[in-house]
């Protein structure tokens, strides 16, 4: 179970990466910015539903920071990147 809780972390990861990217350049509580908050949560249960993780209360914690993460990742390279445009 172990293996596959962190696989479906990683999917996690990935999956909200472009949404933390679009999160950071809504303004907040708007509707775009709580699509890009609320929307990968529909993905995070169907993960967690295919997987056969279901609802066990150890996998939380690290859906949750898998989540938090990605679009904590995908928000900072928005900034990198238009802090640094290409030449």
């Amino acid at each position: 179970m172990i293996d596959r809780l962190w696989a479906v972390a990683a999917v996690v990861l990935v999956v909200n990466l472009p949404f933390g990217y679009w999160r950071a350049g809504t303004r907040r509580l708007t509707l775009p910015w709580i699509l890009a908050v609320h929307v990968p949560v529909s993905f995070v249960i169907a993960l967690r539903m295919l997987s056969g993780l279901g609802w066990r209360l150890v996998t939380f914690p690290a859906l949750a920071g898998a989540f938090c993460m990605g679009q904590f990742i995908g928000a900072r390279a928005r900034r990198w990147l238009s802090h640094n445009p290409r030449p």
